[in-house]
């Protein structure tokens, strides 16, 4: 009939305005600073990653986010760009925990977005932490010519050697910073940027404000112009 027609154009309507905020919901929210887990992946030199960061950005300490703190299920999210200090707790796997004597930090560029899984340490979403009970997981590119071989600290004599080399996942503390002050690349033009004939399916600000308000809802999806947007936002 006419009215179901009516009424099922409504519907239809009321679903298409309100289903961005109900996706954005799916994001999750986090502060400045906090506690995350660490693992590593292998990115080779000059690979153009998730957020489109020039090739050179690889010649330098960076890392993958989590997808739904990344803030994005295709390409670039409200993440790239941004730097963090990030420094080694604990591990997480071994028995005993393996506490450092001697505290190791880097500060790393998020050019990257470590994909949604049903298990692993990149899985947490709103309703639930990681196996570690962190929200964040920063996959850290390693090996890396910008970082020493021997960055994770490791004891020879309490664990097996083939586990100890970096016991795989950490325990850490995060910290968001300014990557003009404190990432190594920051002082190589060639690592800043995008990819420019990546054009709109890029964006890889040079030094995102440290201010942007991470506690607001991520954007599902990339498009001209939200990157740069979410980056004007300042904490409240």
């Amino acid at each position: 009939s006419f009215m179901t027609f009516v009424s099922a154009a409504i519907k239809a309507i009321t679903l298409s305005l309100f289903a961005p905020f109900v996706y954005a919901t799916q994001w999750i929210q986090y502060p400045p600073n906090g506690f995350a887990t660490m693992t590593h992946y292998t990115l080779p030199e000059n690979y153009i990653a998730s957020c489109g960061c020039t090739g050179q950005s690889t010649h330098f300490p960076t890392a993958a986010l989590n997808q739904m703190a990344f803030g994005s299920s295709t390409n670039y999210g409200p993440a790239c760009g941004r730097c963090f200090k990030l420094t080694l707790l604990n591990t997480f796997r071994s028995n005993p925990p393996f506490y450092p004597t001697v505290t190791k930090s880097l500060v790393v560029k998020v050019t990257d977005l470590c994909p949604l899984s049903t298990t692993g340490w990149c899985n947490a979403t709103v309703s639930g932490p990681n196996a570690a009970g962190n929200y964040l997981n920063f996959d850290l590119a390693f090996p890396s010519s910008s970082i020493p071989s021997d960055f994770f600290p490791s004891n020879v004599t309490l664990y097996d050697w083939t586990f100890v080399q970096d016991f795989g996942v950490w325990n850490i503390s995060y910290q968001s910073i300014a990557c003009a002050s404190h990432w190594s690349g920051s002082k190589n033009p060639a690592a800043l940027g995008s990819v420019p004939n990546l054009e709109s399916s890029a964006c890889c600000p040079a030094d995102p404000t440290v201010n942007c308000n991470l506690s607001i809802p991520q954007f599902p999806n990339s498009a001209v112009g939200q990157c740069q947007r979410h980056m004007s936002f300042i904490f409240r």
